[in-house]
């Protein structure tokens, strides 16, 4: 069976060898007209085939940079992909740590506070934070911003007009993103 096999691959070599000498005078038949050619027609044969090779280097040339760019924008999908893989997770452990603050500051009142509950708070945060979660800062005086603010109540103030009062809930960023809104009071114009 393996002497078949090496006797049939043999055959298989000399048949291609003779197919391959059979080409040969085909191609030497090709260029024999181009030796005839004249200095003229032979040298716009030659601009015909520089065009036709500078055609077909700008096509790969910039097949090659669209999948350069396709690589990249690909890249950054799969990057923001990553980043707000976790975006449903740090949403639903929001209400936790508003929970755990609150219940800190009813501890603090009381003086029931200890260092540890505060330690276990900053870790908290710390993870949170590791994950892309940012507070949205907000300031009494500072002017409304609807874009990271959700107003809930106008209160008569001294404050200007649409101006923040009170910040009623923690608003949070998840990598720039907004993902809930600070809570705010705001001030109205007293009539």
């Amino acid at each position: 069976m393996l002497e078949e096999k090496q006797n049939q691959a043999q055959n298989n070599s000399q048949a291609n060898q003779i197919q391959d000498d059979k080409k040969s005078p085909e191609i030497q038949d090709d260029k024999k007209p181009l030796e005839n050619l004249d200095d003229k027609a032979l040298g716009a044969e030659v601009q015909k085939l520089i065009l036709e090779k500078d055609e077909y280097l700008d096509g790969w040339k910039r097949t090659k940079a669209e999948f350069i760019n396709y690589k990249k924008d690909e890249l950054k999908r799969l990057n923001e992909i990553a980043k707000f893989a976790n975006e449903d997770l740090i949403k639903d452990l929001i209400p936790v740590l508003d929970s755990f603050d609150l219940g800190l500051s009813v501890l603090e009142k009381e003086g029931l506070a200890s260092k540890g509950l505060y330690m276990i708070r900053s870790q908290f945060g710390d993870v949170l934070k590791k994950f892309g979660l940012e507070r949205i800062i907000v300031l009494v005086g500072q002017p409304f911003d609807a874009h990271l603010q959700e107003a809930i109540a106008g209160v008569e103030s001294n404050l200007p007009a649409e101006s923040v009062v009170e910040e009623v809930e923690r608003g949070y960023l998840l990598y720039g993103k907004v993902i809930r809104p600070a809570r705010v009071k705001i001030s109205k114009r007293l009539d």
